[in-house]
C-alpha cells in the first residue's frame, strides 16, 4: 500500500470565495491530533472534537445528566465529569455508550457548525478549516465537509500508541469503522506508520491542495 492516496495533477482555476472545510478522521492511535496540529502550524483554523467534548462536559446540564445516568462514580470529588471513570462506566453498560452519544453528539455538531460559520465570517478569513472528528463516518457526517481526510496506521502501531496512553484499544476501536472502509471513502488518506516528517509532508500537500 502506498503511504497516501492520490493527488490531483492540477487545481481548479477558480478558487472558492469562502475557505473549504475539511473533516479529519481516523481510528484511535492513528495520529489525527498530530495531523491537526500540523495543519494549525501552517495557518489553517482547526477544531478538535475532543476539545469541544471537554467543554460540553463542563455544562451543568450535561453534568447532571451524567450523574443521574451513571452515578457519582462518574464525577470527580468537586462535581466535574471524570471522563476516565465515565468511559469505564459507559463501556461496561450495554446502553451507556448510546446514552452518551445521544447526550453529546448533537451538542458537538451544533458547536462545530457555529465554529465553521464564525470562521467564515472572520476578516481576514483563514485559508482552510480543518475539523478533527473521530467518528465522522460512523455519525454520517461526510457530507458536512468539502472533503474528508483519513489518517490511519497499521494495527500494531495503533495498539502501541494507545497502550502508551493507558487506554483500552479493543473497547474503543470496536465501535469504529474498519480502517479499510475509511480509506475507501476518503478523498485523501495517509498511512501514518512513518516519521513525523512524512506526516508533515502530507499535511503540507493537503494544505496547498485545499487552501483558498
Amino acid at each position: 500500500m502506498q503511504p497516501w492516496g492520490p493527488t490531483p495533477s492540477s487545481h481548479d482555476d477558480h478558487e472558492p470565495v469562502t475557505p473549504r472545510s475539511l473533516g479529519l478522521t481516523g481510528g484511535i492511535g492513528s495520529g489525527k491530533s498530530a495531523a491537526l496540529e500540523a495543519f494549525r502550524r501552517r495557518g489553517a483554523a482547526v477544531l478538535s472534537s475532543d476539545d469541544v467534548v471537554h467543554a460540553i462536559y463542563a455544562d451543568p446540564v450535561v453534568i447532571d445528566a451524567v450523574r443521574r445516568r451513571f452515578g457519582s462514580a462518574a464525577l470527580t470529588a468537586d462535581g466535574h465529569v471524570d471522563r476516565t471513570a465515565l468511559g469505564s462506566s459507559a463501556f461496561a453498560d450495554p446502553q451507556g455508550i448510546a446514552f452518551l452519544e445521544q447526550l453529546v453528539h448533537p451538542r458537538v455538531g451544533a458547536a462545530r457548525e457555529a465554529w465553521q460559520d464564525a470562521q467564515r465570517r472572520r476578516t481576514p478569513r483563514p485559508p482552510l478549516l480543518v475539523c478533527e472528528v473521530p467518528l465522522l463516518y460512523e455519525a454520517g457526517l461526510a457530507d458536512a465537509f468539502d472533503a474528508v481526510l483519513v489518517v490511519t496506521a497499521s494495527e500494531v502501531i495503533r495498539r502501541a500508541r494507545v497502550a502508551a496512553r493507558g487506554q483500552d484499544f479493543s473497547a474503543r476501536s470496536g465501535r469504529q469503522m474498519t480502517e479499510e472502509d475509511k480509506i475507501d471513502r476518503a478523498d485523501r488518506y495517509l498511512v501514518n506508520d512513518g516519521s513525523m516528517s512524512l506526516l508533515e509532508e502530507w499535511v503540507a500537500e493537503r494544505f496547498e491542495e485545499y487552501r483558498t
